[in-house]
């Protein structure tokens, strides 16, 4: 990649393109449909920002290969076919015209490649997001919806825009097996083992930074239950997380096929 390719001069992935030896499979086509409706949604709820930010899904089997969203594209112009396919060493799997984004390669790559689990990694920068990342207490456990976070988050001290290798690990020893990251003064992260999930993770998530920074601004003391409630509730969640089987996901599809059904091409 040459500095005019890329986002950020001083960072390139590999120009390298390795053939798609296999034809693609069911299951990457619904991965890729999946994958292409959380950017569509993301852009309509107004959680985009430009061309930049990742979410990441990876593709069924046993390769690691990964779904990103290509450089230059805006959120509500990602499709299930222009999505971009790549390695745990950044190189373009089959033959995409596009290429991804550096900054997203290390992120996304760095979690993908250590957390089996992690089956969508989505990475915002919302306004409701970055202003949490610069609070000092980060999010406090003062509603239902950040409740679902006690036990579960985890912080990211600021690094500069995430272009060095070397901060990979630091991003995912920091993650740890955490549902969430405050990426400090920058945004917040999700993982999920769906797409489905890692979007749900992400709704709760910034549902509750608004919630504390509408509280915040009130200037009004804080109310915040005892810890053992705050434990409770977040157990509650746990429970219900390991049987709601992703119920939220077909509801948000049915709304964007009503709304914006491009996303499948």
């Amino acid at each position: 990649m040459t500095t005019t390719d890329s986002h950020f001069a001083g960072f390139d992935l590999p120009a390298t393109r390795i053939a798609e030896t296999e034809p693609v499979t069911d299951a990457e086509i619904a991965v890729r449909r999946d994958l292409a409706a959380a950017y569509r949604l993301c852009a309509l709820f107004g959680w985009d920002d430009l061309i930049y930010t990742h979410i990441s899904a990876r593709v069924p089997g046993p390769e690691h290969h990964f779904l990103v969203n290509p450089l230059g594209l805006g959120f509500d112009e990602i499709t299930a076919s222009n999505l971009v396919k790549i390695d745990l060493d950044g190189h373009i799997i089959g033959d995409s015209p596009h290429r991804p984004n550096a900054a997203g390669f290390v992120i996304h790559g760095a979690i993908h490649a250590t957390r089996e689990d992690a089956q969508c990694v989505m990475h915002l920068h919302t306004e409701a997001g970055m202003a949490l990342s610069t609070l000092e207490e980060g999010l406090l456990p003062l509603t239902q919806h950040a409740m679902r976070f006690h036990g579960r988050l985890g912080y990211h001290d600021y690094e500069g825009i995430a272009l060095s290798m070397g901060e990979q690990q630091r991003i995912v020893d920091d993650l740890g097996d955490n549902a969430a990251l405050i990426l400090r003064n920058h945004g917040t992260l999700t993982v999920g083992r769906s797409v489905g999930h890692a979007f749900t993770e992400t709704f709760y998530l910034e549902k509750s930074a608004r919630a504390q920074l509408l509280a915040q601004s009130t200037g009004r003391p804080l109310r915040i239950p005892d810890d053992s409630l705050v434990a409770t509730t977040a157990r509650q969640w746990t429970d219900d997380l390991g049987v709601s089987n992703d119920r939220e996901w077909p509801h948000l599809v049915r709304k964007l096929d009503r709304i914006d059904p491009g996303y499948r091409d």
